[in-house]
């Protein structure tokens, strides 16, 4: 598998910690979206380690085609 599922055609809107560090999923397969679950070890994609810069509210990408990851760019209006 070279390129992702997209896990839904619209951003998740997300609480993160300043800070903390979080794993964006970038397979699409993980069931705990949008955060990594371990799925993509079959696929030869890895997660996407990020830290919030400050404490508020986020919107990770979806569709997995973002070119700005972990962070929605409006790429799913076009998936």
């Amino acid at each position: 598998m070279t390129e992702p599922v997209v896990a839904q055609k619209a951003p998740y809107k997300v609480s993160l910690e300043a800070g903390k560090d979080y794993w964006w999923c970038s397979c699409g397969l993980s069931a705990r979206q949008p955060y990594c679950d371990g799925s993509h070890k079959p696929t030869g994609l890895n997660p996407h380690k990020f830290t919030a810069a400050e404490s508020k509210d986020y919107y990770l990408c979806g569709c997995k085609a973002t070119r700005n990851n972990p962070f929605c760019d409006g790429t799913h209006k076009a998936v």
